[in-house]
């Protein structure tokens, strides 16, 4: 496995695993697919990234990690191909994100994660992110509450 910054070219495979994600349900806020274009601006080349990375095996991205300003703060996503979670990929990824983030002057990074996704809290856990507040009321676009836990890194 390779990591590398993410370019335009990957745009299409970094959709192809995050729509997989949303279709399965659970683990990512996003709840509607997103087109190749809307992941190029809003992950890999849009003003507001800091940073993107791609995880690749065999010449196949498996997994990407984007951090970028939502409401003036840096915010990270991290989607790995559903099937190979918890093998290290994620990890793998933040230590490039991490050092993109901070080139550009960024000092913390924010995750908001659903309060229902185990995984995705254990994660961010293992990296270093602590919690700092909490939106117990957060509800998906059904109606279904699912709280939503703000963590943060401190770079350095």
């Amino acid at each position: 496995m390779i990591v590398r910054e993410a370019v335009a070219a990957d745009a299409p495979a970094m959709a192809e695993i995050l729509n997989q994600i949303i279709a399965i349900g659970g683990t990512t806020a996003h709840e509607s697919a997103k087109s190749v274009e809307a992941v190029l601006e809003d992950y890999v080349a849009g003003a507001d990234v800091l940073g993107a990375v791609v995880a690749e095996d065999q010449g196949v991205v498996i997994g990407w990690q984007s951090a970028g300003l939502w409401q003036g703060e840096a915010h990270i996503g991290t989607f790995v191909a559903p099937g190979i979670q918890a093998r290290g990929i994620g990890a793998a990824m933040f230590a490039m994100t991490c050092d993109l983030v901070g080139r550009a002057g960024v000092r913390i990074i924010i995750a908001s994660i659903r309060a229902d996704n185990i995984p995705g809290l254990a994660y961010y856990a293992r990296l270093g992110f602590v919690d700092f507040d909490h939106d117990p009321g957060f509800a998906l676009s059904d109606g279904r509450v699912v709280g939503r836990v703000h963590r943060r890194y401190v770079i350095g």
